[in-house]
């Protein structure tokens, strides 16, 4: 019954889709637990880039099933225009199941995501506006529409007519705004119902069948532990369960079927969007990590913020994800770098701490207090085993080993599938 969960440790964008992908090449199924298109995954394989959005990057590997799981939220025009994407690029997409469970994004939602954030104003959280939020807040409220209701017209045109006339009298009354054309709507949602229907499934039953087979399943998460809803930097968070955690859930499978959980380190920390970030920094410095890494938001194209690495952080993740082992990446991009900061812990009003506070204002008043590594000048980007990265990188690492207290199990050197080092089996 292997399994292994992949999850970030920050605020995302630590390179999930390019460890996802190199996975991927000994899993049989690779399955997305939660979140919806407000994640983006750039994966570099062959000269060629692929920019994923819904989609494991497991799709590149044609022998490897990938999953749409329940806990995720899914625009069914937007899912079929990348499939339509990635078979243009030579990628097929017969691999691909669709839980029957997961919930629809549907226009009113991606609407108000943006109406809701322009009217927060300087208060505004930074989503993507892909109607992420909103989707979430109707299935919890229980008028949400469902990947299986696409299987029914009759049923889907009675329930979407319901939601767009409430939605609608939001819009018009609240947010003085055109409504919906209802016929519109349906007939992009019954084009799209077409073209998915061969690939909807009940998915966990898929995937309990498989573990039982004792097949190899890598559980993908997308953004990350500080933006997971009630563990990350709330409200600046996203609407569902990053955490291991949310894979019992997403996924439809028992805690007890999960092996192993990864977490994903950059060797640096960034985010995007707003929020307090103990580490974050502004000099010269800031401008070379964000240039060497391509440090722009897959799904926007947002610059983002970036920072020295936070142990802080790291432990935090650590306790709530149960991390057995940790994946450095991007560190090439410290290269050449002559001095190398990490925060060990924090001053919060002139106290040390070593807890990550739930209180975003907290949070916001943390200094943190850092170790200073010497760099390395050598390019690593060609380094193929341990052994072959300098001295100083590999203390860089040991030392995150002990700060986390969880071994380093793979470190990408880079972007391509053979960037990528194994240091112990997980």
């Amino acid at each position: 019954m292997p399994s292994l969960v992949v999850v970030g440790t920050y605020w995302g964008d630590e390179g999930k889709g390019k460890i996802t992908d190199f996975l991927a090449d000994k899993a049989d199924i690779v399955v997305r637990y939660q979140g919806g298109n407000n994640a983006g995954h750039t994966i570099q394989n062959k000269n060629k880039t692929y920019k994923l959005h819904f989609i494991p990057s497991g799709i590149l590997h044609p022998n490897t099933m990938c999953v749409l799981g329940n806990g995720m939220v899914i625009d069914p025009v937007e899912l079929v225009s990348e499939m339509e994407q990635l078979s243009d690029a030579g990628v097929e997409t017969d691999n691909l199941r669709v839980s029957d469970r997961a919930h629809l994004i549907l226009p009113y939602h991606k609407l108000l995501d943006g109406l809701s954030e322009e009217r927060r104003g300087p208060n505004k959280i930074g989503t993507t506006r892909k109607g992420i939020g909103p989707a979430y807040m109707d299935k919890a409220a229980r008028c949400g529409l469902r990947i299986v209701d696409l299987l029914n017209p009759k049923e889907l045109e009675q329930r979407l007519s319901e939601n767009i006339r409430d939605k609608n009298m939001l819009l018009q009354r609240y947010y003085d705004v055109p409504g919906l054309d209802e016929k519109a709507v349906l007939a992009s949602l019954l084009e799209a119902a077409d073209k998915l229907r061969p690939f909807i499934d009940d998915t966990s039953a898929l995937i309990n069948d498989a573990l039982d087979q004792g097949k190899y399943i890598v559980f993908e998460g997308a953004q990350a532990t500080l933006l997971d809803i009630d563990h990350g930097t709330y409200p600046f968070v996203t609407a569902s369960n990053p955490v291991a955690g949310g894979v019992c859930i997403g996924a439809g499978v028992g805690p007890t079927k999960i092996d192993k959980v990864m977490g994903l380190v950059k060797a640096y920390t960034s985010r995007v969007g707003d929020g307090p970030f103990p580490t974050e920094i502004f000099d010269e410095t800031a401008d070379i990590i964000r240039e060497r890494g391509k440090e722009f938001g897959t799904t926007t194209g947002r610059p983002r913020r970036v920072g020295w690495l936070d142990g802080v952080i790291l432990r935090y993740a650590r306790r709530v994800s149960g991390l057995d082992a940790l994946c450095i990446t991007l560190l090439d991009v410290l290269s050449g770098m002559e001095e190398i900061k990490i925060c060990t812990h924090y001053e919060l009003d002139g106290q040390r701490t070593d807890r990550f506070p739930a209180s975003v204002s907290s949070l916001g008043r943390c200094n943190p207090v850092y170790e200073t590594l010497p760099g390395w000048d050598q390019d690593i980007s060609d380094c193929k085993n341990w052994e072959d990265l300098p001295a100083n990188a590999q203390a860089y690492i040991h030392f995150i080993e002990e700060l986390a207290g969880a071994p380093v199990a793979i470190v990408s050197v880079g972007p391509g599938r053979e960037q990528t080092i194994n240091v112990r089996e997980i």
